[in-house]
């Protein structure tokens, strides 16, 4: 018997209609998932807290210290438009496993590296590797907890992915600043590896998924109609927009802290990455909010709250930057936590194969990274930080408006929107 085959039979003790919040299988799938985003994005942003350090010890321009975290997240876009389709058919929890497990050891790699083209090349690597969880994260949640859950757990996981961003870049920049890149690296590999050892022990198999059918002919039907609802696409639109806003600052946010009239060093610098809980209970608070409201009343606030904080990083005063920083995070992470649990649930409703949707939402939303966080360096080159904040601020603006398009979209039976 194959194992997906495994996966998919029901197991007597699972209720069919799913876990439920207060029962001991509910808590080991959030805290397994949690602790998969955690190792994820610490892992995927390794290096964005090192980026200057990057730039002075291999002698490269800001831009291309940049691609050390773009090239990542281009290869892990890529990477979820085939992790998708084969989670549908494979299942869920064996790739989960596989992403965690293989980019701790490409991130042990990377410490190794022996020089820039080969450190490039190995954070290609590793965002390949690191595209089985978020290609079923939300599609696993869908299938193995309650539907009156969705919303809430799916803003638990997208939490457990702001710590994890946090996290990396604090070990990385208090490391970096001590040891070196190399050992700031090594670090963020060992804290992948536990995460891995967590996920093993504590996440359940499916029971709710069903294997799609295989072949060519079967995985482009369900590439066309994952790509045939209005509503999919304009949520993958707001992924791409809101993740490229947020990158764009976040890699160029060192250079200024380093610079006058600050003039702080790495590891105070990357200091800045603890408004990252912020993002853990905007998040959290937006999805339990959703659950009772709909999504589509509480989204277009998260897009208001980011541009506010997006403006309020212009005076060149440290705390008013930092509670800026702070609100971008915060409406950021309450955006992606709420259109990431939408797309699985409005996927299934329309009869879309929820691991493709959920893949083409984070192909987009990598990929908006891997390009907007990219033209983050040529905009501080052009205008310093006022660039890259208006930059940010027309990706956030753009956002919001996709958000109001999506109110006029019409609602699928089943999916709590309103």
């Amino acid at each position: 018997m194959s194992r997906h085959t495994v996966e998919a039979a029901p197991r007597p003790s699972a209720p069919p209609e799913g876990y439920l919040p207060g029962s001991r299988a509910y808590r080991r799938v959030v805290v397994a998932l949690f602790a998969a985003g955690v190792a994820t994005f610490a892992l995927l942003y390794s290096t964005q807290a090192i980026l200057p350090e990057l730039s002075a010890q291999f002698g490269v321009s800001i831009g291309d210290s940049t691609l050390s975290v773009s090239l990542t997240t281009l290869g892990l876009g890529v990477a979820l438009l085939v992790a998708g389709p084969a989670s549908d058919v494979l299942g869920r929890t064996r790739l989960i496993h596989l992403s965690v497990t293989a980019s701790a050891v490409v991130a042990a790699g990377c410490a190794l590296a022996p020089g820039w083209s080969a450190l490039l090349a190995l954070r290609l690597l590793q965002g390949v590797v690191l595209a089985g969880l978020p290609a079923v994260a939300t599609a696993y949640l869908r299938e193995e907890l309650h539907p009156s859950t969705h919303a809430r757990a799916a803003g638990l996981y997208v939490g457990g992915t702001a710590l994890g961003g946090m996290i990396g870049r604090l070990v990385t920049g208090a490391v970096g600043e001590a040891a070196g890149w190399r050992w700031a690296l090594a670090a963020a590999a060992v804290l992948g590896l536990a995460c891995a050892v967590a996920v093993r022990l504590l996440l359940p198999r499916s029971r709710g998924f069903v294997p799609a059918p295989a072949g060519a002919r079967a995985l482009l039907r369900m590439s066309l109609r994952a790509v045939s609802d209005p509503g999919l696409v304009t949520l993958y639109a707001i992924g791409g927009c809101s993740m490229g806003a947020l990158v764009a600052v976040f890699n160029t946010v060192g250079f200024r802290l380093q610079g006058p009239p600050f003039g702080l060093g790495l590891g105070v610098a990357s200091l800045v990455f603890l408004v990252y809980p912020l993002g853990t209970l905007s998040s959290t608070a937006f999805g339990r909010l959703a659950d009772v409201r709909g999504r589509r009343a509480v989204l277009p606030l998260g897009c208001l709250l980011a541009v506010a904080g997006a403006l309020l990083t212009l005076p060149s005063s440290l705390p008013v930057v930092v509670a800026g920083l702070a609100l971008l995070t915060a409406g950021f992470f309450a955006v992606h936590g709420l259109a990431s649990g939408w797309v699985p649930a409005r996927a299934h409703a329309g009869g879309v194969s929820t691991g493709q949707a959920a893949s083409l939402y984070l192909f987009t939303y990598y990929l908006g990274s891997s390009v907007f966080g990219s033209l983050a360096g040529p905009a501080w080159t052009a205008a310093a930080w006022p660039g890259v904040v208006a930059l940010a601020t027309v990706l956030l603006l753009a956002t919001g408006v996709l958000a109001a398009l999506l109110r006029r979209t019409p609602a699928l039976p089943g999916v709590r929107a309103r």
